[in-house]
């Protein structure tokens, strides 16, 4: 069975639940959420593989909003 998905660490839970609240995420939005919550490089590639890898990277394509 798998477990349900929590990130460790406070900040990390933080910027996750901050980028849920967007409504949509992009690259660059994991990149504000990154700064806004001092994450660490490892924590910011977490949230880019949970958010813009695994919607697909339709989101990133050229001409998309940023």
């Amino acid at each position: 069975m798998l477990s349900p998905l929590i990130p460790e660490g406070e900040a990390l839970r933080r910027a996750f639940q901050w980028i849920v609240e967007q409504g949509h995420c992009t690259s660059k939005t994991v990149e504000q959420a990154s700064l806004r919550f001092d994450l660490a490089p490892r924590d910011e590639e977490f949230l880019l593989r949970q958010f813009v890898d695994h919607r697909g990277a339709a989101s990133d394509a050229p001409g998309s909003e940023r």
